[in-house]
């Protein structure tokens, strides 16, 4: 039985559990603050505890693959560990791996992280578009031929991004609006929500730009990043609707205690229903 489209996935997941994206990003000094080491060991426990705690009540895990790839092989396996069991416990898995090619490249990229018979099979994946958007087209086919979904970089969080994301294209509108023009068309006609998102900074002062893609909108930068819940609705607009606000620090630092991270994510999900509603 084909699997339901990942936009219809993430929608009752965000209906049900609540509108918030926690990030696994095991780095350095948040395991030296976890009090483990900078080490395999330190990975796999880190990233069990994240998993445990939170994979049966959060809408969207966001592993981050450098953190787990900078281990190598034995760290590639914490990650399918992660993935497969967050996964069971009911949460929609995004790799957050920005991946961007061409041609077979791109496919095999596809293969990795939105073909169901790969290790590393997950409910969607982070994408960058700057090669052009058309060298996306592996991993969209991929993608919404196994109801997998796919984030295409549009306006990030990072402020060197505008340098590139805001200059204007031959045709006048700017790079990320050609980017969210492409995303619309990709999702025109999909019920109650389409599979193609992009990722738009919460901590941009206003988006200027369209949103409307009737796709789901990744909003990093909530927490360390400086943005809070109550900007959402002023940068997102009438579009705050399909926001899937991520928040990565703010949630993992009150580890490694399994109650205080499911504290802190369902603090997070009161104060975005409350900034949405």
């Amino acid at each position: 039985m084909p699997r339901e489209p990942f936009g219809a996935r993430l929608r009752t997941a965000l209906e049900t559990r609540g509108p918030l994206c926690v990030g696994i990003d095991p780095h350095a000094a948040l395991l030296s603050a976890w009090g483990l080491g900078d080490d395999i060991a330190g990975l796999e426990r880190f990233t069990r505890t994240v998993v445990d705690a939170l994979a049966d009540r959060v809408a969207v895990l966001k592993p981050q693959s450098a953190f787990f790839e900078r281990f190598g092989s034995r760290g590639v396996a914490v990650l399918e560990r992660a993935v497969a069991d967050a996964r069971a416990a009911g949460a929609l898995v995004l790799m957050d791996a920005k991946r961007g090619d061409i041609g077979s490249t791109m496919a095999a990229y596809a293969a990795a992280y939105v073909e169901e018979s790969s290790p590393l099979f997950c409910d969607a994946v982070t994408v960058s578009p700057y090669l052009g958007f058309g060298s996306l087209r592996p991993v969209l086919d991929t993608a919404s031929a196994n109801g997998a979904g796919v984030f295409v970089l549009a306006l990030t969080s990072n402020p060197e991004g505008a340098e590139v994301q805001r200059a204007t294209t031959a045709g006048g509108p700017s790079v990320a609006q050609v980017m969210l023009d492409h995303i619309a068309r990709e999702n025109e006609g999909a019920l109650p929500l389409g599979s193609v998102g992009a990722v738009v900074g919460a901590t941009l002062a206003e988006a200027g730009v369209a949103l409307g893609v009737n796709g789901p909108l990744l909003a990093p930068g909530i927490g360390a990043q400086g943005a809070t819940p109550a900007d959402l609705p002023k940068v997102f607009g009438e579009a705050v609707g399909n926001v899937v606000p991520s928040v990565s620090r703010d949630v993992l630092r009150h580890g490694p205690s399994p109650q205080a991270l499911r504290e802190a994510s369902d603090r997070f999900v009161g104060e975005i229903r409350a900034a949405l509603a």
